[in-house]
Order: structure tokens, then C-alpha cells, then sequence
């Protein structure tokens, strides 16, 4: 196969299409200047093999291989080669049959790409495998030579040459065949790696996870079985014992209906001596009426007596309230009195205080304004001395002459004042010496009141000692009746919070009737629930405590078996009840060792239910019957520790009520309905608790105000006589207050007064004239000093005008404040009197409704004297009355005796009837109960019917000798719990499922086997093939090497070269070249020229060429670094050495082309090239294509 024609259209320098035909199937050679596109040809024909790697057609990407890059209006490069393919032994595969093969590319702005083989669409891929199947490998070239390869191959190392053989030998495509087998390798591993991860991650661990589901299952079906048998089992039994039971209440029903017929008839009997019991009664009664009907005068004494007492006990009722009234009353008036006497001390001290306080107020209201006034002066002063004018209208001018004038007028004033005042207070002195003269003439009379009053205030000082020494007061009686009456509304309202909380817990509450007389109730304990105690910091455990007692809480705990028979059969209990009985049972407690490993696993999260309930030592058999096989855990992961840790296996409850079985169950989810009820039990204890203290408190209370009753007694007495005597000293002193001597008294204090007054303001007055003498010498100086420093005096004037603004305003603020107390005290004042008038008029209307109440008193006990006095009367009457029928009322209440016998003996016998009626209902009711159980249970088993004859046989599946029912029921019980606990657990499709996955476990370590033998093959393969690597390494090193020689003593005659192992005996450490001139061989290549080492690559080069010739070889200007002669070698050597093959061949020598069979020559006209075809050594003409 060669190439005939190539087609170039758009590529690189060829932008119209070109045809190059005429291609010599041995030796074609390319020529022409630099740049004129020889060498795009070659380009071109790498192009149309399905090249990749731009860069090495000197591109960086595709636009680059198109005719300037797209820009001048060509977008689209294409290259087409025909092969010539007569040869079919050199013939791809699969074209034998064509004579040419047609090879396209074409790309396309902005990418497009596509190939086309004998003008149909094919891919690159199928491109490169049609000439990699001729040994023209586009992506190895081995085919091409291009420029700078001989330079390469110079400085090649040993195992670079190595490398060059191995291609040769074929053996690189086994490198990187073996390569992509330890790649697929790699691969396998990592499925194996892939499939073990998945067997141990998913598969092994669901397998383990099914087949426990498995055994579960198993085992659920297994106890499924157990369960049915034995159920069968106890429906037969339960059919044979309700059949007898329907058999036995048949003969007791007839029993107990002869029984009834006998008590019937008894009844009857006493119904008749009743009848004629009562019949006698009533003639008695009739004759006795018949003597008390003659006068009559019987009924009227009994009517009056009636009347008399009912009398009495209205005036009783009467008199006491109308005490009460009195009694209230009495202590209003005395309560307004000491409110009114408190509020007359008040009112003193308060007229004193506003008296004090007007004082005060007055005084700093003037010395306010007389400040106010100096500060105006000083102001205007200062602003006198400033601008020469005045603010105020001040008659004596502005500056220090008008302040002069001013305070020499005040001095004046002040003078003036100081002698009125004197006058004044000389002619009060006389007044009051007048008065204190004619006040001595009548002083006895005012000493012997002073001195009654004083012995009244005496008295009442010693009464209200004796008071004080009785430990008795308002305040304590105020307190005692609060304090009981706090009591008694605790107790009414923990009542009613514990009936509440009673109601609530209906379900706690258990009642009977005493089974017998004189029934100890102290031997019933009571409900489980309200026998434990929680503290307050075991709350958060309480559901997990109700979980974990279940309905053993509704249980009931009984001293002993005995109690509990007397309570089922005779105590009227309500509903349903388990007993406890504390002499029987049977308690269970976890062992020390199993509650410390607890302790230990749990990590102190795990205790005993028992440990966290707190009881009376007498019920502890109970508690721990309840309590002392599960722990209470604090989560999830504790509980499941414990309740499946080996050595521990006790069932387990969560906080969250969480129940984990040592038998593989774990229930929970949600609260129980019941969730609180421990804790609302003890709510009802402490409610309970502090009830019976409130009561107790009551009782306590109720004693003191017994005990203190006499004490109150006397301390009322001791405080009224008190009341009185105090009245009589207000009463005497008011005599006093309106006597001449008092009037008088209180003249001389009123003198007294107004001189103490008038001296104040004389003296005021002095005050003022000497401050205005300061003043006025106080000017002077200051106008001296001003003549003499007016600017300082200025700024002293300035400063001392702000000094006295801040004191004024100040002195405003404490004015205020005193005008707002003396005020708000003038109001307290008015207040408290109106209080007093209040209080006295109060005192009065309740004075005259003590005297009408006590004058209405009066008349209701003269009326019950009376009364009593005619009923006592009246009473004697009727006794002798009496006296005279007590013969007819022996009579009648002998009589009353039999009849109440009789009704007696009725009763008993009506009893005996509703006894015997109420057993044969019972009876009924039981035998109507087993025949519906009967036909039930063959209702929901229809197997009865059939296999009743074999219950109770022998031998059989119902010989009941051999079987404990109540055991037996038990067990179908925890087999029914534990598969309704286990029925939510397992997996009823896990036969299908762990089916699948052990096949898929099969298949898995079946492709694992298979993986894994892949594996172990393809290393021997390797092994195999490296060995005859080798041997073909070294069979092509031997021909190479020869030929080598051979081609360069072609080029080079009378020389050799050859070559040889980098190490001795080891071929894989490399080959090195080593050349013979004439008869030495060089140890080096740096011994040889230039040209000579150029020799040596193109022979070598060559040689491995010859050792498998590829149909087409190109060669880019390998001749460039040699001379003519070596040239001419080369020619000679493509025709002698490669028949066959054809070379295309581009240089710019003579030497080198001339020896070709073709020539073209390149040209570059107008920006394209142009190639010329010459034939050198064919019979063909010449010619040109374009």
C-alpha cells in the first residue's frame, strides 16, 4: 500500500484545492525554498492519518492549520489521501477487496471535525486502528523522521536506545498492553476491594441482622404453637368446669326454690299475728281515749304546756339577741369614745404643731421679703452705678446716696416701731396684772375641781393598770377571733381541695362495709398507690414508677389471707380487687451483686425501683413484691446495658417510660394513660397532712378561747368600769373648762401670750435698727471706695448680687416648702375636728339605742318570769293527769313490745325471702353466665363439639391430672405478653428476604472467585510474556544491531558499528552504541566529527526501519548536517535497502533528491503555493500539478 494522490483545499499555504499526483511508489522527494510549503506536505499526510498532537505539524490548535487562520474568507481546511492498495497482502483489514483507499479530514470554524473513508463518515478511532493495522501509527510514528531526530537519537541514553528497540521489536505495544492489564488489575482490586467492603458493610451485617430476625421469627412461631396447644388446652378445661358449674347451679337453683316457698310461708304466718296484734293495740288505744275524751281536760293541759314552752324558747331567743345587741352597742360606744379622746389629745398637740409651724412660716415669710428687698437694692445699686439709671420709683434717688437715704429711713422706722410695741406691752402688763389679782380670789374654787378631776384621772390610771395586769386586751380578742376564724376557713378550704383531688382519683378509692362485727380495720392497709411516698426529687421518675408496678398499684394490701377471704365474701366491695396478703406473698428482691453490677454498667444511672419509694416497715413484703425486680434507668442506652447485661437481666424502665425485657422485648412510645397519678397521690397526702394540721390548729384555738373565757369575763367587766369612770372625768373637767375661774385662767394665758408676742417684735424691731445702722455705715464706706476703685467695686457689686440671687431663690424654695407643711397642717387640724363631731354624734345615736334595746330588755324578762311561772303551773296539772291513764298506756306499750317482736320476726323473714330470691337469681345469673361462656367458647372453637369426649381422658392432649392450671394460666399469660411484645419485633417476610441475600452473598463471593482468578491469570500471562519479551528484545537487538553495522559501513565504507549492552548480561539496563573506525573501536561518541556522529543516528535510524519495514516512510531534511558524498549514500540506500517501501523524502539537496524516482518542487507565488512535479527516473512525462 503507497500513496498515489494527495488533495490539499484550505490547509495551511493552500487555500485553493491541490492536486499531487504522480506520487513514485519507492522514492519521492519534496523540495524548495524555506517557506515556500515542502514541509506542509508532510504536515498534510500526518493531518489525513488522524493525528492529534498539533504541535507536532507546528500548530497550537486547529484554526492554526487552516489558510490564515480563517481570516481571509476561508473556514474550512481539508486533506484527502488515496492509497494505492493493489497488494493485498499489505492490505488493512477489511479492505482487501478495495484497489484504493480514499482517506478524508476536514475541519471547520469554529470546531468541527470529521473524517470519511472511501467517501463514507467515519471517527478518527476507526482511522487510526485502519493504519495502525500497516504499521503507520500516527501517535508513535516510527514512519516519520523529522527534523532534529537525528540530533535526539545523538543523545539518547542506554535506555533510551532501549526503548527505540523495543518498538521496533513490537514489544512497546506489549508494555502498554501489560500496562492496561495491571490497570484492569487494579481495577479487579478494586472490586474485590469493592465487593469485600460491601459483604462486610451491607451484606455480612443485614445476613447477621436477618438471621437473628430468623430466629426470632422462629422462635415467635415456636412459642405461637405453645401458645395455641396450651390455649387449647384451657378453653377445653374452661368448657368442662363451666358445663359442671351450669350442671351444679341447676341442682342448688331447685334447692333454694324450696327454701323460698317455706320463708313465704312464714311470712305469712307473722303477717297474721301482726294483724291481730295491732288489733288489740287499737281497742287499748280506743279506751284509753274514750276515759280521756269524757272531760277533755287533758288535751288542754298538754296544748298549754306546748304553748308554754314554745313561749319561753322565743323569749329565750329574744333575750339573748337583744343581750348581743346591747352587748355590740356598748362596745361601739366605748370603741367611739377612746377614737374620740385619742382624736381631742390629737387635736392639742396638732393645734400646737399648726400654732408653731404658722409661727415659723410667718417668720421666714418676712425675713424672705426683707431679704428679697436688700437683693432689689443691691440690684438696682449695681445697675445705678452701671448706666447712672434707676429701675424702681425709689423716692430717694438711685446710686449709694439713695441707698443711704433708704436705710437711714428704715432706722427710722424702726424706732418708731419699738416704742409702740413698748407702749403696747405696758399696757397689757397692767391688764395682766389685774387679772392674776382677782384669779387668786377665786382660786379654791378652781383647786377643789382641779383636785376631783385629778383623783378621777387617778382612778382611771389604777383601772387601766388593773387591765393591763389581767393579760387581756382588745388587740389579743381582735387576734383570737381572726386566728379562728384563719382556721376554720383553712379547714373548709383544704376540705374542699382534698375532695376535689378525691374525685379526681376515683379509681383510688377503695370501700367496704365491715365483712364483720367488730371488724379491725387496721388490718387493711390499703391501695399500693397510696401506701408509697415519692420525695419531691423522685418526681421526674413517677411514670417510670407506675410502669414499672403496673396494675399491681390497684392492688390491695391485707394482713393476711384470712382478712382478705372476710373482705371478698362479706365486705361489699364495689369492683374488682387483687389482695395482697402480707403473711403469703411471696416477695422477689434483686440480689447485692446484681444491683452493683448495676451501679457499675449503668454508671450510677440505674437503681432499684424499690430504693426510689419510701413506706411503713409493716407493708414491706408488699413494696417489694411491687418493686424489687426493676430498675429504673436514667435513658435508653443504661436500660438496655442492664436489662441485657449477662449478669444482671432485670427488666428495666426508662424515665421516659421506656420497658426493656430481659427476654428481648422493648416496649413504649408514649405515657400511659395513668401518667401523674404518684404524683397527684402525693399532692393528696400533703393536702391530707396539712388538713389534719389545720384541724388540729381549730381544735387548739377553740380550747384557748374556752380556757380564756373567764379571763375575758373579767377583763370586759374591768374595761366597762373603766369606760365609766373615764366618762365621769371628761365630764368634770368640761364643769371645770365652763367655771369663772377657768375662764378666767385662760384670760391670764391669753395676756401672757400677746406680751411674750409683743416683746418678740420689740426685740425684732431692735434687730432691724441695728442692721439698718450696719447698713447705712456699710454705704459709706462703700461710696468712699467707689470714688476711689469703681471697677473693682463693680465686680464686688456683680458677685455680690449673684451670691445674694442664689440665697433668695434658696430661701423661696424653703418658704414653699414651710407654706405647704404649716397648710397641709391647718387641713390635718380641720379634719381631726370634723372626725371629733362625727365621733360624739355616733356616740350619742348609739347611747340612745343601747337604752332602748336595754328597756326592750326589760320587758322580755319580765315576760319570760311570767311564762315559766305558768308553765310551771300548767306542768304540775298535767302530770296528775298523766298519773291517771298510765294503766291504759302499760296496756298499749305491752302490746307495742309483742308488735315489735312480730315486725321483727317479719323482717328476719322477709329478709329470709330476698336472701333465698337473691340466691336463686345469683344462681340464675351464674348458670345463665357458664351456659353463655359455654356456648361461646364452642362458638369461637368449633372443636369442642368434636373432641368433648376425649377432655379429662387419660393419656390424651386434655389429661388435666398431669397439668397445673393455674400455672398453665399463667404461662399462656407471659406467652400471650411476650408475643404481643415480640409480634411488633419481627419481620414476617424475613424467610423471603434472608433468601435474597444469601444469594446475592453467593453471587458476590462467586464474582469475587472469579475476579480473583482473572487475576492470578493474567499475572502468569505477564510472567510469560516477559519472558518472551525478552527473547524478542534480544532477537531484535541481534538483526538491529547487524544491520546497523552493515548501513553504516554503507554510508561509510571500511567502517562498523554496533550495538551493545549497557551492563554486561543485562539488556534491561540499556544498549549503547559503539562504533569501529577502521580497525578501533571508539569508546566514545565525542571521539567522532560532526558529520560522522550524524552517520551514526541516520544508520541506526535506518536500521531499525529495515527490522520491520512500515509500507510508507517520511523524512523531514535528515540531511541537513551532512555533506554531498554521505547524501548520495542515502539516496543509494533507500533504493538498495528498503524494496518495497515507499519513502518520501523532503531536503534541500541535490545529492539527496536527485537519486529520487519523482521530485516536487514547492513554490510561494502570491501568498500560495504552488507545487511542480518532476519525473526523474520514469518513462512518464513531465508535468505540473496544482
Amino acid at each position: 500500500m503507497y500513496l498515489e494522490e494527495l488533495i490539499l483545499e484550505g490547509f495551511k499555504s493552500y487555500p485553493v484545492r491541490t492536486s499531487i499526483t504522480g506520487w513514485d511508489p519507492s522514492f519521492s522527494a519534496v523540495t524548495g525554498l524555506n517557506g515556500s510549503g515542502k514541509s506542509n506536505i508532510l504536515d498534510a499526510i500526518c493531518f489525513v492519518l488522524g493525528l492529534t498532537n498539533m504541535s507536532q505539524v507546528r500548530a497550537t490548535n486547529q484554526q492554526d492549520l487552516i489558510y490564515k487562520r480563517g481570516q481571509a474568507g476561508i473556514t474550512r481546511a481539508s486533506v484527502t489521501a488515496v492509497f494505492n492498495n493493489a497488494d493485498r497482502s499489505k492490505s488493512p483489514v477489511g479492505l482487501e477487496q478495495c484497489a484504493q483507499i480514499t482517506v478524508t479530514r476536514q475541519i471547520a470554524l469554529p470546531n468541527v471535525s470529521k473524517y470519511l473513508l472511501n467517501g463514507h463518515k467515519s471517527t478518527q478511532q476507526a482511522v487510526q486502528l485502519l493504519f495502525q493495522g500497516v504499521q503507520l501509527n500516527i501517535n508513535n510514528p516510527n514512519f516519520l523522521i523529522m527534523q532534529g531526530r537525528i540530533t535526539k537519537v545523538l543523545n539518547m541514553r542506554p535506555p533510551e536506545i532501549l526503548g527505540l528497540i523495543e518498538e521496533a521489536a513490537g514489544t512497546r505495544m506489549y508494555e502498554e498492553r501489560k500496562d492496561k492489564a495491571r490497570k484492569t488489575m487494579a481495577k479487579k482490586e478494586k472490586r474485590v476491594a469493592e465487593i469485600t467492603s460491601l459483604l462486610d458493610e451491607e451484606i455480612t451485617p443485614k445476613l447477621d441482622k436477618l438471621r437473628d430476625e430468623k430466629r426470632s421469627f422462629l422462635a415467635y412461631q415456636k412459642q405461637s404453637t405453645e401458645l395455641e396447644k396450651l390455649a387449647r388446652v384451657l378453653a377445653a378445661y374452661e368448657w368442662k368446669e363451666s358445663t359442671e358449674r351450669v350442671k351444679r347451679r341447676e341442682s342448688e337453683l331447685e334447692k333454694k326454690t324450696a327454701l323460698l316457698a317455706t320463708c313465704k310461708e312464714d311470712a305469712t304466718k307473722r303477717e297474721q299475728e301482726l294483724v291481730n296484734a295491732e288489733t288489740e293495740k287499737k281497742a287499748a288505744i280506743k279506751r284509753r281515749d274514750k276515759e280521756l275524751a269524757k272531760g277533755g281536760h287533758f288535751q288542754k293541759l298538754e296544748a298549754q304546756v306546748a304553748e308554754s314552752e314554745k313561749k319561753i324558747v322565743s323569749l329565750d331567743t329574744q333575750i339573748e339577741l337583744k343581750t348581743a345587741s346591747i352587748r355590740d352597742e356598748e362596745a361601739r360606744v366605748k370603741t367611739l369614745l377612746d377614737t374620740a379622746e385619742a382624736l381631742k389629745t390629737s387635736v392639742a398637740e396638732k393645734t400646737d404643731e399648726v400654732v408653731e409651724l404658722d409661727k415659723a412660716y410667718k417668720a421666714l415669710k418676712a425675713e424672705h421679703e426683707a431679704f428679697q428687698q436688700k437683693y432689689q437694692s443691691k440690684q438696682e445699686l449695681l445697675q445705678t452705678l452701671q448706666t447712672g439709671l434707676a429701675d424702681s420709683a425709689n423716692t430717694s434717688g438711685g446710686g449709694y446716696l439713695g441707698q443711704l437715704a433708704d436705710a437711714q429711713a428704715r432706722v427710722v422706722q424702726a424706732q418708731t416701731e419699738e416704742e409702740q410695741l413698748k407702749r403696747q406691752a405696758s399696757i397689757i402688763e397692767k391688764e395682766l396684772a389685774d387679772a392674776r389679782s382677782r384669779y387668786k380670789k377665786i382660786e379654791r374654787e378652781a383647786g377643789d375641781g382641779a383636785k376631783a378631776v385629778e383623783k378621777g384621772k387617778q382612778d382611771v390610771e389604777k383601772l387601766k393598770r388593773t387591765l393591763a395586769g389581767m393579760h387581756w386586751s382588745e388587740e389579743k380578742e381582735t387576734q383570737a377571733a381572726g386566728a379562728l376564724r384563719a382556721a376554720r376557713d383553712e379547714v373548709r378550704a383544704l376540705t374542699e381541695k382534698r375532695d376535689a383531688l378525691r374525685q379526681r382519683m376515683s379509681n383510688l378509692d377503695f370501700s367496704y362495709s365491715d365483712p364483720t362485727p367488730g371488724f379491725d380495720r387496721r388490718k387493711v392497709k390499703g391501695l399500693v398507690a397510696n401506701l408509697i411516698t415519692i420525695l419531691e426529687n423522685q418526681f421526674p421518675k413517677a411514670t417510670a414508677l407506675e410502669i414499672a408496678a403496673g396494675g399491681r398499684l390497684y392492688n390491695v394490701v391485707v394482713d393476711d389471707e384470712r382478712i382478705g377471704g372476710q373482705l371478698l365474701q362479706g365486705g361489699n366491695l364495689k369492683k374488682r380487687v387483687t389482695l395482697i396478703p402480707l403473711n403469703k406473698i411471696k416477695a422477689f428482691t434483686a440480689s447485692a451483686q446484681k444491683l452493683s453490677a448495676a451501679t457499675k454498667v449503668g454508671s450510677g444511672k440505674a437503681q432499684l425501683a424499690l430504693q426510689l419509694v419510701g413506706y411503713e416497715p409493716e407493708v414491706s413484703n408488699a413494696m417489694a413484691y411491687v418493686f424489687g425486680d426493676v430498675l429504673i434507668c436514667d435513658d435508653s442506652e443504661t436500660a438496655k446495658a442492664v436489662t441485657f447485661h449477662p449478669q444482671i437481666g432485670l427488666r428495666s424502665v426508662t424515665v421516659n417510660g421506656d420497658v426493656y425485657d430481659p427476654s428481648g422485648t422493648i416496649s413504649g412510645g408514649s405515657a400511659p394513660s395513668s401518667s401523674g397519678l404518684l404524683i397527684r397521690v402525693q399532692e393528696l397526702k400533703g393536702v391530707e397532712n396539712a388538713l389534719e394540721e389545720a384541724k388540729a390548729l381549730y381544735r387548739r384555738l377553740e380550747q384557748d378561747e374556752q380556757k380564756n373565757a373567764n379571763v375575758k369575763a373579767g377583763w370586759t367587766a374591768a374595761k366597762r368600769e373603766l369606760d365609766i369612770k373615764t366618762h365621769e372625768v371628761t365630764l368634770l373637767e368640761q364643769q371645770i373648762s365652763g367655771s369663772n375661774a377657768a375662764r378666767l385662767g385662760n384670760d391670764i394665758k391669753d395676756l401672757e401670750k400677746r406680751l411674750a408676742d409683743i416683746k418678740e417684735a420689740a426685740a425684732a424691731a431692735q434687730a432691724k435698727q441695728k442692721e439698718a445702722h450696719q447698713e447705712c455705715k456699710k454705704l459709706e464706706k462703700d461710696m468712699n471706695e467707689f470714688k476711689t476703685n469703681k471697677d473693682g467695686k463693680l465686680k464686688q457689686l456683680k458677685a455680690e448680687v449673684s451670691q445674694q440671687k442664689a440665697e433668695l431663690q434658696a430661701l423661696t424654695v424653703r418658704l414653699k416648702t414651710e407654706q405647704r407643711t404649716s397648710q397641709t397642717a391647718t387641713m390635718e387640724l380641720e379634719q381631726m375636728k370634723s372626725d371629733i363631731e362625727t365621733s360624739e354624734a355616733s356616740v350619742a345615736e348609739a347611747r340612745e339605742a343601747t337604752e332602748a334595746h336595754k328597756a326592750e330588755l326589760a320587758k322580755l324578762n319580765k315576760a319570760l318570769t311570767t311564762t315559766k311561772a305558768q308553765y310551771e303551773e300548767v306542768s304540775e296539772k298535767l302530770q296528775a293527769e298523766l298519773a291517771a291513764l298510765t294503766r291504759f298506756d302499760e296496756e298499749v306499750k305491752g302490746l307495742d313490745k309483742a308488735i315489735a317482736r312480730i315486725k321483727e320476726e317479719i323482717t328476719d323473714a322477709e329478709l329470709n325471702v330476698r336472701k333465698a330470691e337473691h340466691d336463686i337469681q345469683t344462681a340464675q345469673k351464674e348458670m345463665a353466665s357458664s351456659q353463655s361462656h359455654v356456648n361461646s367458647l364452642e362458638k369461637h372453637h368449633p372443636w369442642i363439639r368434636e373432641e368433648q369426649r376425649q377432655f379429662g381422658k387419660k393419656g390424651s392432649m386434655y389429661d388435666w391430672s398431669g397439668i397445673d392450671i393455674p400455672q398453665a394460666k399463667e404461662k399462656a399469660r407471659e406467652l400471650e405478653e411476650l408475643q404481643k411484645g415480640m409480634k411488633k419485633k419481627i419481620n414476617p417476610k424475613v424467610l423471603n428476604m434472608i433468601d435474597t441475600v444469601e444469594k446475592k452473598e453467593a453471587e458476590l463471593k462467586k464474582n469475587m472467585q472469579i475476579v480473583v482468578g482473572d487475576k492470578a491469570k493474567i499475572e502468569e500471562t505477564i510472567e510469560q510474556l516477559d519472558v518472551l519479551k525478552l527473547e524478542a528484545l534480544e532477537n531484535t537487538w541481534t538483526k538491529v544491531s547487524k544491520d546497523f553495522g552493515d548501513i553504516f559501513g554503507d554510508l561509510l565504507p571500511g567502517n562498523s558499528a554496533k550495538l551493545q549492552y549497557a551492563e554486561r548480561g543485562n539488556i534491561a539496563a540499556g544498549l549503547e552504541v559503539r562504533v569501529q573506525l577502521g580497525s578501533i573501536w571508539k569508546q566514545s561518541l565525542t571521539e567522532l566529527s560532526g558529520g560522522q556522529r550524524s552517520l551514526i543516528a541516520l544508520s541506526l535510524i535506518m536500521s531499525l526501519l529495515q527490522f520491520k519495514p512500515a509500507p510508507m516512510y517520511i523524512l523531514d531534511e535528515v540531511d541537513a548536517a551532512l555533506d554531498l558524498s554521505h547524501t548520495q549514500h542515502i539516496g543509494e540506500l533507500f533504493k538498495n535497502r528498503f524494496k518495497g517501501s515507499q519513502f518520501i523524502v523532503v531536503s534541500l539537496k541535490d545529492g539527496l533528491f536527485n537519486n529520487a524516482n519523482v521530485l516536487f518542487r514547492t513554490k510561494f507565488r502570491d501568498g500560495t503555493s504552488i507545487v511542480e512535479r518532476t519525473t526523474q527516473r520514469s518513462a512518464a512525462a513531465n508535468g505540473r500539478a496544482h
